[in-house]
């Protein structure tokens, strides 16, 4: 990252430890800090100014950044460690998205619509990637489409948060500017990143409250809605087992819709294809969808590979507790190839079809799933059933 002298930058006072309602510890990060000086408190808001600045016991007007410094305010406020205290009329921005440089620094790459941890000075949060606008290479001055970020590559990108953060551009101040992005399952850092403007139609668009919500469209429908999502290697029986488990549930008189990972690469997803990079969005589109669809009342079953864990997860934080339902079609590689419905192995192992899950890419199988079954064990009718019954004792 580039650094920058904080002494021409805005005052940013990080607390780090507090006192008293008016007496607090932290470092200041950059810019000066006068006595007197009217201050808010972020994220709150609260005004207060200060009265007293020492460094080491010693007294300091004004204080230079970086200093570990003592404060005390002339009006008590609500204070805690973590908050930021800056000048009043010059505050910094808020906001769950912005355009950024980021450096993909670990071991494994970027994908955009993935879910990672974003760590800043003014907050943390989960952090996708919405759109990799560029690659940047010889030294920033060229930019090159990209689908993906590798180890040690360099991009323009948009990010987009679950929950808004306090920052300024890295430009205005880098210690604020600058975050950290970490993998969610492990907490390896994956990327160091600078803010470079936040986008301002995040500031436009708002959730519309609706007088006719999720409980009111299943109560006439006289159901609990669910996500019933079925992963497996290609050739498990994931597909046929959905298809029964929505004809049961018809002939049930219940309201269902059963999302085909074939079918919907015929119109929602037919701009994907199967890199790393759009299988996480092929199922990011999908969870999205099945969100809707259960909004509606709906009683949803997706049949997709979704071979990676950190998609599945990213698709179950988008609904409540109990709301959606991990079944793992657990049946073996060789057995899958044995059976090989579409002749897809056949295709991939003479090289006819590149990115193919469980031979050059990757399935990662669930580790606590709530229903696992083994199709060389029971029959597809047997297979249905349970899920049905543990649906059923799930609440539906």
């Amino acid at each position: 990252m580039i650094t920058q002298d904080d002494s021409n930058t805005p005052m940013r006072f990080l607390v780090s430890a507090v006192a008293s309602p008016n007496k607090v510890e932290g470092q200041l990060l950059s810019g000066a800090m006068s006595r007197k000086e009217s201050v808010a408190i972020l994220p709150s808001g609260q005004q207060t100014s200060i009265l007293t600045i020492a460094e080491q016991g010693q007294q300091r007007d004004p204080a230079q950044a970086r200093a570990d410094l003592t404060l005390e305010l002339i009006y008590s406020v609500s204070i805690v460690a973590g908050n930021l205290i800056t000048p009043a009329d010059d505050r910094p921005e808020f906001s769950d998205q912005f355009e950024a440089r980021i450096r993909c620094s670990g071991q494994q790459s970027l994908l955009p619509g993935r879910m990672y941890f974003l760590e800043a000075i003014g907050g943390r949060s989960e952090v996708t990637i919405s759109k990799l606008k560029y690659r940047l290479e010889d030294d920033s001055k060229n930019q090159y489409a990209a689908n993906t970020l590798g180890p040690g590559e360099t991009a323009v990108c948009n990010i987009a948060l679950t929950r808004p953060i306090i920052y300024d551009p890295f430009s205005t101040c880098p210690a604020t500017g600058s975050f950290r992005m970490l993998d969610k399952s492990g907490g390896e850092l994956i990327a160091e990143g600078e803010i470079r403007h936040g986008l301002r139609r995040a500031s436009n668009v708002h959730w519309q409250a609706l007088d006719v919500d999720k409980q009111s469209r299943a109560s006439i429908k006289q159901q609990i809605p669910k996500i019933l999502w079925l992963t497996g290697l290609s050739g498990s029986g994931k597909s046929t087992i959905a298809n029964l488990i929505e004809k049961k549930l018809i002939a049930a008189r219940r309201h269902s819709y059963l999302l085909d990972g074939d079918n919907v690469r015929h119109g929602l997803n037919k701009d994907l294809g199967f890199t790393d990079a759009d299988r996480v969005e092929n199922i990011r589109r999908v969870a999205e969808t099945a969100k809707l669809m259960l909004d509606a009342g709906l009683i949803v079953i997706t049949s997709f590979i979704s071979p990676f864990r950190a998609e599945r997860e990213m698709a179950r934080s988008l609904f409540e507790d109990g709301e959606f339902i991990e079944i793992f079609i657990d049946t073996s590689l060789e057995i899958c190839e044995q059976r090989d419905p579409k002749g897809l192995y056949r295709k991939a192992r003479a090289g006819e079809i590149k990115n193919f899950t469980g031979l050059d890419s990757p399935y990662e199988a669930p580790e606590n799933p709530d229903l696992q079954l083994d199709t060389t064990l029971i029959t597809v009718e047997q297979a249905a059933d349970e899920i049905l019954a543990y649906m059923e004792k799930s609440g539906s």
